[in-house]
């Protein structure tokens, strides 16, 4: 008999997840906001904005931690080697934010070990495209809330002068509602919202195709066990047909042996015959 080969019936990918890297980016954002207001000179209202982004990533981060704590199945385990992502994430505590370093090397040696990003990141589309959208929503939310109050808050005229008009604003122009109540009057300030503009259009037409990929198309496991059941039933098949080959090759062996068996008796009676 031939034995059948043990297939596994999930495939581990090397490598970080998508989630893993979109966070990475965030930590690296957020070490570079917390960089800037420490040792960077910069306006109240703009130090203000920076640290109202930076609560927000901090409270991602938290999410992040308690749905993976939730999730694990050995939840000490994770909490011991999670820690350091549960100190990072507390807000209103600059030192403690530099602990997000090592969330970034430990990502950084992910890829490393890991020969290539490309696999990880088409393997798990769902995941990719859902960790694209949060961290485009996050970044372009900042970057243009900043960008405006920057290029706005000192020029005669301007409305918007402080970090929650900035924040409205950016909001306001990401989802291209338009209220109308805050607006930029440079033309620095108009090429940013028309840039804003154009990336909220792209946004949500990307969510819009997500959602409907979400509920149209097949899920992504009922896919990956429809192909194991294709591929398990052809390695049957090919079995079946192996073992009917191997046992049709015994019969023509047996009749074979036992063709040889009677003309060697044959063959004994002749020469006994030519003996006597």
């Amino acid at each position: 008999m031939i034995d059948t080969p043990k297939w596994s019936s999930r495939i581990r990918v090397i490598g970080p997840s998508p989630i893993e890297l979109a966070m990475m980016v965030l930590s690296l954002v957020s070490v570079i906001l917390v960089l800037t207001m420490t040792f960077v000179t910069i306006e109240s209202e703009t130090y203000r904005l920076l640290l109202v982004i930076d609560t927000f990533i901090c409270l991602i981060f938290l999410v992040r931690f308690f749905v993976g704590l939730y999730k694990s199945s050995n939840r000490r385990h994770y909490f011991k080697h999670q820690w350091i992502d549960l100190v990072a994430s507390i807000p209103a505590i600059e030192p403690l934010r530099f602990a997000r370093i090592f969330q970034i090397l430990r990502v950084i040696r992910l890829i490393r070990s890991s020969r290539s990003l490309i696999f990880p990141l088409l393997s798990q589309r769902r995941q990719t495209t859902l960790a694209s959208l949060l961290l485009a929503m996050v970044l372009i939310l900042a970057f243009s809330s900043i960008l405006i109050l920057l290029v706005e808050s000192n020029v005669e005229g301007a409305n918007i002068t402080t970090a929650e008009q900035a924040i409205w604003w950016a909001l306001v122009t990401i989802s291209t509602v338009g209220y109308g109540d805050y607006y930029p009057v440079t033309t620095a300030g108009h090429v940013i919202g028309g840039l804003v503009i154009l990336s909220g259009v792209s946004f949500f037409g990307v969510i819009s195709g997500y959602m409907a990929s979400v509920f149209v198309a097949p899920d992504e496991s009922q896919r990956q066990e429809s192909h194991q059941a294709e591929i398990k039933s052809e390695l049957d098949k090919a079995l079946e047909r192996m073992e009917k080959n191997q046992l049709q090759m015994e019969q023509n062996q047996q009749i074979m042996l036992t063709e040889i068996a009677s003309l060697k008796n044959q063959l004994n009676q002749t020469q006994s015959k030519a003996k006597s």
